[in-house]
């Protein structure tokens, strides 16, 4: 999948209604699609799925681990 044009410098985004973060690298198209249309997304900055989690923010079962987050 080709990453949304508002996400194509990110690689994690987070749903704010169900704290889930989701890998744009593995997230299925529906579930993309679903939180586009919905606009409750948001992104982190850094873009790791440490800052992710240090908001409170649960990784999707999608998410593979990145070296780096370990």
């Amino acid at each position: 999948m080709e990453r949304p044009t508002r996400f194509e410098h990110n690689r994690y985004v987070g749903d704010k209604r169900t704290q889930v973060v989701y890998d744009l690298d593995t997230v299925p198209e529906e579930i993309m699609a679903e939180l586009l249309e919905a606009r409750t997304y948001l992104s982190f900055g850094p873009d790791t799925l440490v800052e992710a989690r240090n908001r409170g923010y649960k990784p999707h079962a999608s998410v593979a681990p990145a070296a780096d987050d370990a």
